[in-house]
C-alpha cells in the first residue's frame, strides 16, 4: 500500500510545526485582546466575546506565519554562499557615506523643522539612546560583558548633577565631567566584584547592581528626595546666557538680536546632545584602534587566549565598565538638565532593557547599527500612535520582524579594527 507521507524532517512539515507554534502562542496572547471585550451594561460591567475576530487572527497568524516561513527559506536558499574571509573596502567606503550622510541629516534637522517642537524633542530622545547605546557598546559590543544594569550609571550621572547644581550651585559645565568620573567610579566598583563571573551570571549581578542604585534613590529621602525626585534642575546656558525672554544678564536673544522664542533653547538642546554623541563616537573609535581597545576586542573573542598572551583581563574588564558608565553618566547630565526634574521612575530596568536591545537589534560592536537600532526604537513607537491600543502590538510586531529577518543584528558583521595587511584584506 503506497500512501503520500510527509517526513517529519522535511521543510514543509517544518513549516507547518513552526506555523502551528506561533497561532498558538499568538492566539493566548490574542485572547485578552480580541477574543473578548468589556461592555457596560445597566451600570455594570460585562465581558463580551468576539470569537469570530479572534478565529480571524488565528487563521492570519497561521497562514501569515506559513507564507513568511516559506519566503524566508527561499530568499535563503537563492542567496549565493558568501564565505569571505575579508572586508572589501567597498563595503568601508559604504558605511562611511552612510554615517556622513547620518550626520548631514542630523546637523541640517532643525533648519527644516525649526517650529516642530515634536520633530526636535523627538530626535533630542533618538540623541540620548544613541549616546547610551555607544556607551553600553564599549561594555557588551566589543569587550563581549553582559550588562543588564547599566541604567544605575545613567542614574549616577543624573543625580549627580541635579544635587551639584541644585544644592551647590554647579553649572551644566562644571558637573559634566564630574559626573562622568564619579559614574566612571561606580562602573569600577561594580566590575571589581564580578571579575570572575561570565555570561548569565555576570548579568544577573549587574541587574542586581541596577535595581540596587534605583532602591536607594527610591528610599533614601533625605539624600535623592524619595518618589517625589528632584526638581527644579538649572537648564544648560549658551556660554552664560540664559534662553529666556528677561534675565538678570543679557539673554540668548538680545545678543543676537533676535526676536525671543522658546524654540532657541530645544534647539539649541538638540545641537548638545549632537555635539556629545559626537564626541563619544570620536573617543571609541579612537580607543578602539589604541591597544586599549584591541585588548576588549581580545577578551570579547577569548578571554583565556588574553591570559595566554599575557594581558591583564583585570585591567582590561575594569576600563570597559569604567569608560561605559563614564558616557552614560555624561548622559544623565544632559536628561537631567533637559527635563529640570529627575526621579527613580526614570531610571527602571525597562531603560537597561532598551539600551541593551539597541546594542543587540544594530549589532553588537557596530557603531553605525547602534544609530540605527536607536532610530527604530524610538522612533517606531511614535509612529505607532496613530494605532492607539495596538500600539505596542505593532512595534512587538516590527521587532520580531526584524530580528527573523537579520537575526544576529542590522550590521552584524565585525569588521577588525587592525589589519595586518590593508592591501591584501582589502581585495576581492
Amino acid at each position: 500500500m503506497t500512501a503520500a507521507v510527509i517526513s517529519a524532517s522535511s521543510p514543509l512539515a517544518l513549516r507547518l510545526r513552526d506555523a502551528l507554534a506561533v497561532t498558538v502562542l499568538g492566539g493566548l496572547l490574542a485572547l485578552p485582546f480580541i477574543g473578548l471585550v468589556t461592555v457596560e451594561e445597566g451600570g455594570a460591567l460585562t465581558v463580551r466575546t468576539r470569537w469570530g475576530a479572534w478565529g480571524a487572527t488565528l487563521a492570519a497568524l497561521f497562514f501569515g506565519r506559513l507564507l513568511l516561513r516559506a519566503a524566508l527559506d527561499a530568499w535563503r536558499s537563492r542567496r549565493p554562499a558568501r564565505k569571505r574571509a575579508v572586508f572589501s573596502s567597498g563595503d568601508a567606503v559604504l558605511r562611511r557615506a552612510a554615517g556622513t550622510s547620518l550626520l548631514a541629516a542630523a546637523l541640517l534637522l532643525p533648519v527644516f523643522f525649526a517650529d516642530n517642537r515634536y520633530v526636535i524633542d523627538t530626535a533630542t530622545t533618538l540623541g540620548i539612546y544613541v549616546m547610551l547605546g555607544w556607551g553600553l557598546n564599549v561594555v557588551v559590543g566589543l569587550a563581549g560583558l553582559l550588562d543588564l544594569g547599566y541604567v544605575a550609571f545613567y542614574a549616577v550621572g543624573a543625580y549627580t548633577y541635579a544635587l551639584l547644581s541644585t544644592q551647590f550651585g554647579w553649572s551644566f559645565w562644571e558637573a559634566l565631567p564630574a559626573a562622568g568620573a564619579l559614574a566612571a567610579l561606580f562602573g569600577i566598583l561594580l566590575g571589581y566584584p564580578v571579575l570572575r563571573l561570565r555570561g548569565d551570571y555576570l548579568a544577573i549581578v549587574t541587574l542586581g547592581f541596577g535595581e540596587i542604585i534605583r532602591i536607594v534613590l527610591l528610599n533614601w529621602t533625605s539624600f535623592s528626595g524619595g518618589p517625589n525626585g528632584i526638581g527644579g534642575i538649572p537648564r544648560p546656558s549658551f556660554f552664560g546666557l540664559a534662553f529666556a525672554r528677561s534675565a538678570e544678564g543679557r539673554t540668548f536673544h538680545e545678543f543676537f538680536g533676535l526676536e525671543f522664542s522658546p524654540m532657541h533653547r530645544f534647539i539649541f538642546l538638540y545641537y548638545l546632545i549632537v555635539v556629545l554623541a559626537l564626541l563619544t563616537h570620536a573617543l571609541i573609535s579612537r580607543l578602539r584602534v589604541l591597544p586599549t581597545g584591541r585588548a576588549w576586542e581580545a577578551l570579547r573573542e577569548d578571554e583565556i587566549a588574553c591570559k595566554a598572551l599575557g594581558l591583564n583581563t583585570t585591567t582590561v574588564k575594569l576600563s570597559a565598565f569604567a569608560t561605559g558608565a563614564m558616557l552614560a553618566g555624561f548622559a544623565g547630565v544632559f536628561f537631567a538638565a533637559r527635563q529640570g526634574f529627575i526621579s527613580p521612575e526614570s531610571f527602571t530596568f525597562a531603560e537597561s532593557a532598551t539600551i541593551l536591545a539597541i546594542v543587540v537589534l544594530g549589532g553588537m560592536g557596530s557603531q553605525l547599527g547602534v544609530v540605527l537600532a536607536a532610530a527604530v526604537l524610538v522612533v517606531l513607537p511614535e509612529v505607532g500612535r496613530q494605532f492607539a491600543d495596538y500600539r505596542m502590538l505593532v512595534f512587538g510586531a516590527a521587532m520580531v520582524t526584524i530580528m527573523a529577518v537579520k537575526p544576529t543584528g542590522l550590521l552584524a558583521r565585525r569588521e577588525p579594527t587592525v589589519r595586518l595587511n590593508p592591501e591584501r584584506s582589502a581585495a576581492p
